[in-house]
């Protein structure tokens, strides 16, 4: 009898390899480029935080006693890491015909089927990972049917940062340069929060109805026709996010949708600094599987089984992040109405 699913190939192994591989078009914020990778061994993270500042020194007389350095206090927060699994199964019928009975050939028919679910798990997967980011990105981190799984304004005892931009929207506005000065404030805002921390620009992600009044705006406009001298209407495809820089600040309609669930509402902007080290991080921890106890997580994981009377194999996927901003003070919110 030709025994397929005990061969290397149909391994948790090689299954994670595949699923692993298996191309898939990136989604937008981590294209960006934000959350850096970090393996774990354990099912949750600990981040402490060491709430130091700096302070002016007076001076003292040579050989006198100095200013004494007062102890930083430490906190450490703990955060589970997110398990998410998905199940699908490869049966038997689905390659009937393909090959006569006991061709090796079957282990080739086998491998399309399950390549092609595992394409489908992985794009459930990505699609997830991007609502997570967004998730940090906002500072509330959901689960798929909304409810909340990580509120980090309020685990870090922070107070989320709201800038109106209701005012500048409302059809009402001159070219005063208030608006720029409404840009300033929140890349001030951000700078301030950041401390001695250094970062190279601030970016917002726009829902449509925020971003369709802000290149309406009359101090926006112009700028927004002119971008890179019209580089940018020969250059964008049908269906990209607009983008362009002004007041300091990279904006972009971000597209992040899954049915009619927005990743960011139409009606806001998500600002946050780039290139700041360590700020954005995802932490992947091991899957629940005897092979990988206590060992480093990865991206994606896949396994499968075989059905009773090898009437097929039961195949399962599971990714296992979490998505953070480890200082949420630095995420603004501004809203359109």
């Amino acid at each position: 009898m030709l025994d397929i699913f005990n061969r290397d190939i149909f391994g948790v192994v090689s299954l994670t390899e595949a699923i692993n591989l298996l191309p898939y078009k990136p989604a937008r914020i981590g294209q960006l480029g934000l959350f850096t990778p970090k393996p774990v061994r354990t099912t949750s993270v600990h981040i402490e935080e060491r709430n130091g500042k700096l302070s002016l020194l007076q001076t003292s007389p040579r050989g006198t006693t100095g200013n004494t350095n007062s102890r930083r206090k430490r906190r450490v927060r703990t955060f589970g890491i997110p398990h998410i699994a998905v199940e699908d199964a490869v049966i038997a019928d689905e390659v009937q015909g393909v090959r006569a009975f006991g061709a090796e050939d079957a282990v080739e028919a086998y491998t399309s089927v399950v390549n092609e679910k595992l394409t489908e798990m992985r794009q459930d997967h990505e699609v997830t990972h991007e609502y997570h980011r967004a998730g940090a990105l906002r500072g509330e981190i959901l689960d798929a049917d909304g409810t909340l799984l990580f509120d980090l304004f309020d685990a870090f005892g922070i107070t989320e940062k709201l800038f109106n931009f209701a005012v500048e929207f409302d059809g009402t506005a001159d070219d005063d340069g208030s608006f720029l000065q409404l840009c300033t404030d929140v890349t001030r805002y951000i700078r301030d929060a950041l401390g001695a921390d250094t970062f190279d620009g601030i970016h917002a992600l726009c829902g449509d109805v925020f971003f369709d009044k802000l290149v309406k705006h009359p101090e926006v406009r112009e700028s927004y026709r002119e971008w890179n001298q019209g580089a940018y209407y020969r250059t964008q495809k049908i269906g990209d996010g607009n983008v362009f820089e002004w007041g300091g600040i990279r904006w972009e309609n971000y597209r992040g949708k899954v049915g009619d669930r927005d990743f960011v509402d139409a009606d806001e902007a998500r600002f946050f600094p780039t290139g700041v080290p360590g700020l954005f991080q995802t932490y992947y921890a091991p899957a629940d599987y005897e092979e990988t106890v206590n060992t480093s997580g990865r991206e994606f994981y896949a396994k499968q089984e075989r059905m009773k009377f090898d009437r097929g194999i039961e195949l399962e996927s599971q990714t296992n992040p979490l998505h953070i901003c480890k200082r949420p003070a630095v995420l603004v919110q501004g809203r359109a109405t």
